[in-house]
């Protein structure tokens, strides 16, 4: 079984004002109950689903951030960014073309893109890296 490093809360909201303050949006987290609900979504994944992947785990922060719509304002940013950050604590980078990216997540937010294969679609545009790269992280 794997020791993943789960994203908490407060790691979602850093990551969500970051996103305003870089792109600009609606400040305000409209429902924490929704928030709480994404991030739980990965980790009652990988307990009920031992060999669960790590694509598998990072599409489900991202889904359930992008669908939950918990933030006023900049959702599938944050999913976008709270995804990556879990790949990259876990040893894997992604190397999605910006546009794509976009393109995905937009679809993704829709509902015109499942979970299941944004899964694939992480797994199609990563790689692995030789280290951890969020080593703070690492003593959580």
């Amino acid at each position: 079984m794997v020791n993943w490093n789960w994203l908490d809360r407060e790691i979602i909201l850093a990551i969500h004002e970051e996103q305003l303050a870089q792109h600009g949006g609606g400040v305000g987290l409209r429902d924490d109950g929704l928030l709480m609900s994404a991030l739980s979504r990965p980790i009652n994944f990988a307990s009920y689903e031992p060999d669960a992947t790590i694509f598998r785990l990072a599409a489900s922060y991202a889904y359930g951030i992008a669908r939950n719509h918990p933030f006023i304002d900049g959702n599938k940013r944050t999913a976008f960014v709270a995804m990556e950050l879990f790949l990259l604590d876990h040893g894997w980078l992604l190397t999605a073309e910006d546009g794509d990216a976009v393109l995905t997540f937009l679809a993704l937010a829709s509902g015109e893109l499942e979970e299941d294969r944004l899964a694939d679609w992480i797994e199609h545009h990563a790689r692995r890296i030789d280290q951890r790269l969020t080593p703070s992280l690492q003593a959580q």
